[in-house]
C-alpha cells in the first residue's frame, strides 16, 4: 500500500514537472528582424515622438553598440524628445521570457522606461498586460504590474519578503492595475546601470506570473548555459497568484515591448509627488522640453531576449 501511494505521488511530481526549451532568441544578429518600430501617438499620452525605422536609423536612435542592441532617445530644447518603441513581430502565450540587459534609461526627472508584454489584438486592457520592468523619474527600485479587464484579483504568495502588493484588483481604480513594488536594490535606473545591469526573467504559467531579477554578478548558471530552471531560483521579486483570477482567461497571446517615454499618464501626473523633481519646473512637460542634457543616459543596451516554452 505504501509503495503504491509513494509511486503515485512520485509519478504525479514528474508529470507536473516541465522543462523549458528555447523557442526564440533575439540579439545583435537578428534583433531588428524580430522587432518592429511603433511610430504612432503614445497611448500613454507621453511627451514623446516615436521614430519609425527610417528616422531611427538616420538619427542613430536604434542600432548596435558592441555586443548589445542600442535603443536611444534624442532631446532638443523646446521640443518633445524623439524615442523608440519596439514591439516583437511574434506573440506568445505563457512561457519563460529572459532579457539580459546591460543598461536601461538612467534615473532622471520625467523619464518613464518599460520592458513589458501586452495583447495587441484586443482593446486594452482586455487580453492583459505584464509590466516586467517599469518605474519613473528618480526611482531605483523596480515595479511589476499587471493590467486586466474587470474580475481578475491576485495575491502575492511566494514573492520575496521585500515585495509588497499594492492592490489585488488587476483592473484597479482608473486602470492602474495590480502592482508589486520591490525593495530589491539596484533593480532599476542608474543604480541598475552602475552594477553592469543584469537579467530579468518573467515566468508565465496558468497558475502564476512571476518576475525575477538577477544582478550581473549573480546570474544563475542555468540561465547562462541556456537551460533555465526557475525551480532553483528561490523566491521571485514579484509573484502574482490567481486568487479569483483565471490567468488563461484574462491573458491572451502577448507581444514583447521596449520603450522610453516621458511624463504622460504616470510620470507627468506624479510630477508634484516627487519633491526633488517638482522644484525644477512647474510641470513635467516644461522640465523635459527645456532640459535635454538631463536625458543623456536615457537609452537601453540589450544583450539578448530569449523566449522559452515548456515540454512536459
Amino acid at each position: 500500500m505504501y509503495k503504491t501511494i509513494f509511486t503515485t505521488v512520485l509519478c504525479a511530481a514528474f508529470a507536473n514537472a516541465a522543462t523549458y526549451k528555447l523557442a526564440d532568441s533575439f540579439d545583435k544578429t537578428n534583433f531588428f528582424d524580430g522587432f518592429e518600430f511603433f511610430s504612432q501617438t503614445d497611448p500613454t499620452n507621453g511627451l514623446v515622438k516615436y521614430a519609425n525605422m527610417q528616422l531611427a536609423n538616420t538619427s542613430s536612435l536604434a542600432g548596435y553598440a558592441g555586443e548589445s542592441v542600442f535603443i536611444g532617445t534624442e532631446s532638443t530644447p523646446g521640443a518633445p524628445p524623439s524615442s523608440v518603441r519596439l514591439e516583437s513581430v511574434k506573440a506568445w502565450k505563457k512561457g519563460l521570457f529572459i532579457a539580459d540587459i546591460k543598461h536601461m534609461p538612467g534615473s532622471a526627472c520625467g523619464v518613464w522606461p518599460a520592458f513589458w508584454t501586452f495583447a495587441q489584438d484586443k482593446e486594452w486592457p482586455n487580453g492583459g498586460e505584464i509590466d516586467i520592468i517599469e518605474n519613473i523619474s528618480m526611482a531605483s527600485n523596480n515595479s511589476v504590474t499587471l493590467h486586466t479587464s474587470a474580475g481578475c484579483n491576485m495575491d502575492s504568495k511566494g514573492s520575496a519578503p521585500v515585495a509588497k502588493l499594492q492592490l489585488p484588483d488587476c483592473l484597479g481604480e482608473g486602470n492602474t492595475g495590480c502592482s508589486i513594488h520591490s525593495n530589491v536594490p539596484n533593480s532599476f535606473g542608474t543604480d541598475f546601470n552602475n552594477i553592469g545591469g543584469g537579467v530579468y526573467a518573467m515566468e508565465w504559467t496558468s497558475s502564476s506570473i512571476s518576475v525575477y531579477f538577477f544582478p550581473r554578478a549573480s546570474i544563475p548558471a542555468d540561465i547562462a548555459s541556456g537551460k533555465p530552471d526557475p525551480s532553483k531560483w528561490g523566491a521571485p521579486q514579484a509573484k502574482f497568484v490567481g486568487n479569483t483570477c483565471d490567468i488563461d482567461k484574462y491573458f491572451s497571446s502577448h507581444k514583447i515591448i521596449f520603450n522610453t517615454t516621458f511624463c504622460g499618464d504616470w510620470a507627468g501626473k506624479k510630477w508634484k509627488d516627487n519633491a526633488s523633481c517638482a522644484v525644477k519646473a512647474e510641470t513635467c512637460d516644461a522640465y523635459v522640453k527645456n532640459n535635454p542634457k538631463a536625458f543623456t543616459e536615457a537609452y537601453w543596451l540589450i544583450n539578448s531576449v530569449k523566449v522559452y516554452q515548456t515540454s512536459a
